[in-house]
């Protein structure tokens, strides 16, 4: 049976395609960037409407990005993972035209659960701090990672 890290370099590509389907993502605009072994990378480009009525980024575009990156990350192994808990502390405002990123790194991974970390950022400033914990289920999502990984055993 092919390792995590093997799984993840066999199949990137066909797991990056995966989690870059996500309709309300794509809905808000938000982009993958980057996709490594528990790890990834997510912009969004704040529009008019993704303000709150002070005039600066809602809250719950900037969570919706890191919650993209978080999902992407915990995936990026191709077993299915879904969030139990996430902590944000909102640091610094931005606004409308600002291109947000989202930083997802694993900080330590067991059979059923994998442990986040997720920075949010504009122009190197933070604006937003994540902890994140993912339930790891069993099998994969992808029907060609677990076909492979029966013959191989």
């Amino acid at each position: 049976m092919l390792s995590e890290t093997e799984t993840h370099r066999r199949y990137r590509e066909q797991i990056t395609r995966y989690v870059s389907r996500d309709p309300y993502a794509r809905h808000l605009g938000i982009r993958l960037v980057e996709l490594g072994e528990g790890t990834a990378v997510a912009e969004v480009d704040v529009r008019e409407e993704m303000l709150n009525a002070h005039g600066t980024t809602h809250g719950a575009v900037i969570f919706a990005l890191a919650d993209f990156a978080f999902a992407a990350a915990c995936n990026s192994y191709g077993r299915p993972c879904v969030a139990l808990s996430m902590n944000v502390q909102y640091m610094a405002p931005s606004g409308k035209g600002a291109r947000l990123r989202a930083v997802a790194t694993e900080k330590k991974k067991t059979a059923r659960a994998g442990f986040y970390q997720i920075e949010v950022e504009h122009d190197g400033e933070s604006i937003a701090l994540l902890d994140a914990v993912a339930y790891r289920k069993s099998g994969f999502f992808l029907e060609e990672i677990g076909q492979n990984a029966a013959n191989e055993e």
